[in-house]
């Protein structure tokens, strides 16, 4: 039983190889020159002002976080509306439609939640 799990085994082992050796590599072949330009701090151009470590406020945390969560969720919408017509083909179709609109309506009541309590309020 464990002989099935055997090229998985070297799988594993031929990836950790290829990593230690990109590493070694790049450690023994590459430039150590270091410049004035190479170790100061680079903001897109712009000469950065004040302490690195800012503290900003909770709600931009929220607002990135909440952006990713609906973003995420509505890529699950893709694959339900590329499967529907061959779902409606089969008889599954109205199945598939009640359970698309029942996980937009969970969406929907979520950005509400979420607006009602202030979310999404920059101030």
């Amino acid at each position: 039983m464990l002989s099935e799990y055997v090229p998985i085994l070297i799988l594993f082992l031929v990836i950790l190889g290829f990593v230690a050796v990109s590493i070694l590599a790049s450690e023994i072949l590459g430039r150590k020159r270091g410049t004035r330009g190479k170790f100061r701090t680079y903001e897109c151009g712009m000469t950065p002002k004040g302490n690195a470590r800012g503290r900003f406020s909770v709600k931009f945390f929220l607002v990135a976080v909440l952006f990713i969560l609906f973003d995420i969720e509505s890529v699950f919408l893709l694959p339900l509306g590329v499967n529907l017509r061959s779902m409606t083909a089969d008889g599954n179709g109205l199945f598939l439609m009640m359970e698309m609109l029942l996980f937009i309506l969970v969406l929907f009541l979520g950005l509400f939640y979420i607006w009602r309590k202030g979310g999404l309020e920059w101030d």
